[in-house]
């Protein structure tokens, strides 16, 4: 993990600073797991919050497979600049990854609530690090100890991501369209698009962020069956249906399936 962010890594129970044992002053002690990442999610998680090894190897088989790639480059277009980065529900590390790809002097943390996760983000890139850490609790790190958040098809804790950003901070959060993964959900009877998503995510950063500016993004996928399931799985309709069903119904689909991704990158300013 990059020294800096190391440094700025505060105990989940008390919130004091962790020395580099990762203990603090009042005796809160935690572990590097093994595999490089700081284990610093404490308390009972709900159950299904954190994905499972299988539903990270799968996720990670996609995202290799560059399909989300144009939503990569554009996060790293937006963050050009910015020294200290952590994405907050990152997953695998994937979009922290190729960001720092792009930004030779920047530093990057990932946080997510499973541990399959971390361990492939800790050691997604020499330059970036990973914690477990439940983004509807306080974040284990210092108040302005960045100068950028990522969010990703993940939870928003708005009062804890202004809290870990820097005066001048910038938050981008990415949500799905409504004709996003429109193909699939048509063919398979899935869900749709919340269509009051925009609204929510207003209400949810009302009061700690001022919103700059709203890109759209649209480019088709071509997935094999593997990858529908995949990012089937990844939303919210993976809960509405079995994995029988699903592989059932995705295998009358043609191969490889023209899947449209359109979604919305907000950049939002850190509000003083």
């Amino acid at each position: 993990m990059p020294a800096a962010l190391a440094a700025s890594l505060t105990c989940p129970v008390c919130a004091l600073p962790l020395d580099q044992g990762l203990t603090c002053a009042r005796g809160h002690s935690f572990d590097v797991a093994r595999e490089g990442y700081a284990s610093l999610l404490t308390g009972a998680t709900p159950p299904g919050s954190g994905d499972t090894r299988e539903m990270v190897a799968a996720r990670q088989r996609f995202q290799e497979r560059g399909h989300y790639d144009p939503l990569a480059r554009a996060l790293a277009e937006e963050l050009a600049g910015r020294r200290v980065i952590v994405d907050v529900g990152g997953g695998t590390g994937h979009y922290l990854t190729r960001i720092l790809d792009e930004l030779p002097d920047a530093v990057g943390l990932t946080t997510d609530v499973s541990k399959f996760a971390a361990r492939r983000a800790a050691r997604a890139h020499p330059r970036g690090g990973a914690v477990t850490a439940d983004s509807w609790r306080r974040l284990p790190l210092a108040d302005h100890t960045a100068d950028a958040v990522t969010n990703v098809f993940a939870p928003r804790n708005a009062a804890e991501f202004r809290r870990i950003l820097r005066p001048g901070g910038v938050l981008l959060v990415v949500t799905p369209a409504p004709d996003h993964l429109t193909e699939p959900r048509a063919a398979l009877g899935l869900l749709d698009v919340d269509p009051r998503k925009d609204e929510r995510l207003a209400q949810s950063l009302e009061g700690h962020f001022t919103p700059v500016a709203t890109r759209e993004l649209r480019f088709t996928m071509d997935l094999e069956h593997e990858d529908v399931r995949t990012v089937v799985g990844m939303g919210p309709s993976a809960r509405h249906v079995t994995p029988e069903e699903l592989a059932g119904r995705v295998a009358e689909l043609p191969e490889p399936f023209a899947t449209t991704a359109s979604v919305r990158l907000g950049t939002y300013l850190r509000s003083p």
